[in-house]
């Protein structure tokens, strides 16, 4: 609220075949979404991110339209928990002005190592085949 994160002005396609506008206030929604986004990063492995990413955009159709009981829409939930299983840590947010930026992350379940991918450190990129 007070630093003005999380307001959108849309047009947006109806059910129904019509365009509305809509104005939608989600400061906490947008803060959670931001750094859950952020978490994903670095727990989630590449191809299932990849996956996830498309379905989200289903489930939003799906729950959009009102198929909240379809059984498409029970595949992609249980699919989306399965991907989420190792998405946990914490992540520190600034927030300034309207923007909301990462400052900082850790958890348990991170695929990142950066003394393996760090380029700096002696025999840091050895592990990797560059041909």
């Amino acid at each position: 609220g007070k630093q003005g994160i999380g307001r959108i002005d849309i047009v947006e396609n109806r059910f129904v075949g019509i365009k509305s506008r809509g104005v939608y206030e989600t400061p906490g929604g947008t803060l959670l979404r931001e750094a859950h986004l952020d978490l994903e990063g670095i727990c989630m492995d590449r191809e299932v991110k990849r996956i996830t990413e498309h379905l989200a955009g289903e489930f939003a159709r799906l729950c959009y339209n009102g198929f909240w009981f379809a059984p498409e829409m029970d595949l992609i939930r249980h699919s989306v928990d399965f991907g989420q299983r190792d998405v946990v840590g914490s992540v520190t947010l600034e927030l300034y002005k309207g923007n909301c930026t990462v400052v900082g992350r850790e958890s348990p379940k991170a695929l990142y190592n950066a003394d393996l991918a760090s380029m700096d450190i002696e025999g840091g990129g050895e592990a990797f085949d560059y041909n």
